[in-house]
């Protein structure tokens, strides 16, 4: 019998690391992303009004607890406001490097499988966050974070990755497979 808790209890240190690490990840997901909920069944509408003059220093903290980059707060995308015009988003070649044909919307939440805002790319699809836009994902994990790809209505050539574990979303352009 003390034999078996010695082993028991043996296996159970041997493990805590382990277990500790996952506690870790799990606790900074949540403290992350308590306020937000799944991820869109839609991207943005167009956007119709008097657009928003872009101002580097805008706090996008709708709420106290949510993030201070573009997200979305139930069917409204924070920061989604700047209207057609924006040059941040104007490119020569809209679709250049092609059309990405690997599913809109929440039923197509891709793992991204590496690389950084430069370039990364999840199931032989690659996309690169627009340059404006690299400070927004800098808590993104290249490595792991899950994806979901939406169509911008507003700027030919860019779609809108959101951060399934963050509730965040930059704009991308599709760079082919």
């Amino acid at each position: 019998m003390r034999f078996a808790q010695t082993v028991l209890l043996s296996l159970l240190v041997a493990s805590l690391p382990a277990i500790a690490q996952h506690s870790d990840d799990r606790h900074d997901d949540h403290s992350r992303s308590e306020w937000r909920q799944a991820p869109p069944s839609h991207g943005p509408r167009e956007f119709r009004g008097e657009p928003q003059r872009f101002d580097p220093q805008r706090d996008f903290r709708d709420h106290d607890d949510h993030p201070n980059a573009p997200h979305v707060d139930g069917r409204i995308w924070v920061g989604h406001d700047t209207g057609r015009e924006d040059s941040r988003f104007r490119v020569e070649h809209a679709w250049e490097h092609g059309r990405f044909e690997g599913g809109f919307g929440p039923r197509h939440n891709w793992r991204i499988e590496g690389g950084g805002p430069g370039r990364f790319w999840f199931s032989g699809f690659s996309f690169s966050v627009a340059p404006a836009e690299f400070g927004y994902c800098d808590g993104w994990r290249w490595d792991r974070d899950n994806v979901v790809i939406y169509e911008d209505p507003d700027h030919d050539g860019y779609y809108l990755a959101y951060n399934a574990r963050l509730g965040t979303y930059v704009h991308v352009q599709y760079m082919g497979r």
